[in-house]
């Protein structure tokens, strides 16, 4: 089979899952033709995409989040109102997608949770299928649980994870457990699709703690805790390019760039891990067996927070408490079926990619 994606492109989480998709595809006899990546201003493609990918890559300016002025939290309204002023290149962007997914020869499109893939299939349909992979998709499972935030920001996260998929033949909702399949919501819940490296490693426990933050703002948070407990040792990467690959503060405290092979071996090694609450790297960090803190930057980590916490991923704060995380982990015990479940992902979605393109099926308008 031929597959053309479309990768909203901000945090590493969607892209990591394209790559991994790509790669198993490849070794089970498929073919990816294009992968179309989202982008915006405040965001660069990272090396480990671009160095590891195989199929062409092509660029389409996509609506983003903007985040507070300190850089932490997603300021929603802003960001309502931001990327209605840029509809028009947007427009363009779809009339763009349309035409790739048509001169592209691909048999299916697999869309990982890029706004402008569904609009494109509301209002200029191309003729070629698609269907969604994401997290997010759990959200418009009628089984999934939700923690106690603003109706009206659940809501729009629900109608905005609904329209990244409408007309798709299938919703593939990445989980930490299996809920089963929700038909209505034409939803079917499969495992995480971690890369092959996190397979390789051998887990360790070394002492110092590892931290990811998508929004350099936090680092103010890691400062304020380092200057209080100067003897523990922090390695914490950030999304910024305007630094060197490593900016160390001392002996206990350094900042990193984004660098895949480097944040996977640490992961191994760490005694613990910090995050901003993003799917993929919780999801490593489980499978690793290292315990968690989550400090969301968004209404969707909050979901992602509560359900690792539900899975027994670790715990969420409001900031990087690392003192709450290291008492924690004296009690933390790794959650064993969730490595099995992880293992079982490529079987399960290839079965499933598989199947529905041997069947003819209603695309769904949900």
């Amino acid at each position: 089979m031929k597959f053309l994606f479309i990768v909203q492109g901000e945090g590493r989480g969607h892209l990591t899952q394209a790559l991994t998709l790509e790669d198993m595809l490849l070794r089970n006899g498929h073919e990816v033709v294009e992968i179309l990546v989202g982008k915006s201003s405040s965001r660069s493609l990272p090396n480990f995409f671009k160095q590891n990918v195989h199929a062409e890559i092509k660029r389409f300016m996509s609506p983003n989040f903007l985040p507070t002025p300190q850089n932490k939290r997603v300021k929603l309204g802003r960001s309502i109102l931001y990327n209605i002023l840029k509809s028009p290149e947007y427009i363009n962007s779809m009339l763009f997608i349309k035409h790739r997914i048509e001169e592209s020869g691909a048999e299916t499109v697999i869309n990982f949770y890029e706004l402008l893939t569904g609009l494109t299939y509301t209002f200029m349909p191309p003729h070629i299928p698609y269907i969604c992979i994401g997290h997010q998709y759990l959200f418009l499972h009628s089984k999934f649980g939700f923690p106690d935030k603003q109706p009206t920001e659940l809501a729009l996260l629900r109608f905005f994870t609904r329209m990244t998929s409408i007309r798709s033949r299938a919703r593939l909702a990445l989980s930490f457990y299996n809920m089963g399949e929700d038909k209505k919501n034409n939803i079917i819940v499969i495992p995480p699709l971690l890369r092959k490296e996190v397979f390789n490693y051998q887990p360790k426990q070394e002492d110092f703690i590892l931290g990811y933050m998508v929004n350099a703002g936090f680092a103010e948070n890691v400062h304020d805790y380092h200057n209080r407990q100067p003897q523990t040792c922090l390695q914490f990467f950030w999304d910024r390019n305007d630094v060197e690959e490593e900016t160390q503060i001392d002996d206990t405290l350094t900042f990193h760039r984004i660098n895949d092979i480097k944040f996977l071996d640490m992961m191994s090694r760490c005694k613990a891990y910090a995050s901003t609450a993003g799917f993929e790297s919780i999801c490593e960090a489980m499978y690793l067996g290292k315990p968690v803190l989550m400090v969301p930057a968004h209404i969707e980590q909050d979901c992602n927070g509560y359900d690792a916490m539900r899975a027994g991923a670790g715990i969420i704060s409001n900031t990087f408490d690392l003192d709450t995380l290291q008492d924690f982990a004296k009690t933390y015990h790794p959650n064993k079926e969730f490595v099995y479940w992880t293992r079982s992902c490529e079987f399960r979605l290839l079965s499933i990619l598989e199947g529905l393109q041997s069947t003819c099926l209603v695309p769904a308008l949900n």
